[in-house]
């Protein structure tokens, strides 16, 4: 006959046993191993390696339960919201201008004093400057490609909306033929007709006033 094992409470410490029955005894109210004093209860049953075991387990999962992160703020790119609506049907409106080579619709777009932060070409101020700019670069060129997903639009109390997202630009005629490139950029729209930190003409012209375009390269 195998010797029967010593009890579990004198392997550990009273301080140790005190800390194990205030955590079992909240998160398994119908369980108490040992009172704080480290003496055994009378209501316990078996003190067993396993029991131990598994409340140690109940424990363990209940605390990464407890720690798992919470879900990062969703940004207003849902098709109903329509501060969402209406700056990506802006951004088509404005592309499919580009694409058309329509330069007094594209120049309808741009601030005035717009400013513009090229990664590779630094900064060009003025929106003549900027429509000359993608007459001759763009223009006849390529074909540009919002990559599904990636746009967000947030709210600029008072002012507009900032636009966040990817674009590719594709090569479909001679010039780079079957070349792709890609490139992150954000768009700050003013709405003429916010005043007073409030939507007062919904139909209020909307303008481009800061571009940043970056980390330009080949299609990831």
């Amino acid at each position: 006959m195998r010797k029967p094992r010593g009890n579990v409470s004198k392997k550990l410490k009273p301080r140790r046993w005190r800390y194990l029955n205030e955590n079992v005894s909240r998160n398994f109210p119908s369980l108490v191993l040992v009172s704080e004093s480290g003496n055994r209860n009378p209501r316990e049953m078996n003190e067993t390696p396993t029991l131990l075991l598994l409340c140690l387990l109940g424990l363990s999962l209940g605390t990464t339960q407890t720690q798992s992160p919470k879900p990062a703020a969703k940004s207003l790119a849902h098709a109903a919201d329509p501060l969402f609506q209406t700056i990506a049907a802006l951004d088509k409106q404005l592309f499919d201008a580009v694409d058309r080579c329509d330069m007094d619709k594209v120049a309808s777009f741009w601030a005035e004093d717009v400013e513009f932060y090229h990664d590779k070409d630094g900064l060009t101020v003025g929106r003549e400057k900027i429509v000359t700019s993608i007459k001759n670069n763009l223009c006849g060129k390529v074909k540009r490609q919002l990559v599904p997903g990636s746009l967000e639009v947030y709210p600029l109390n008072g002012y507009g909306a900032v636009e966040i997202g990817v674009h590719r630009f594709l090569h479909p005629w001679a010039q780079d033929h079957g070349v792709v490139g890609e490139a992150k950029f954000i768009h700050v729209w003013q709405n003429q007709g916010l005043q007073n930190h409030g939507l007062q003409n919904k139909d209020g012209q909307w303008r481009i006033t800061r571009v940043i375009s970056y980390d330009h390269g080949a299609a990831k």
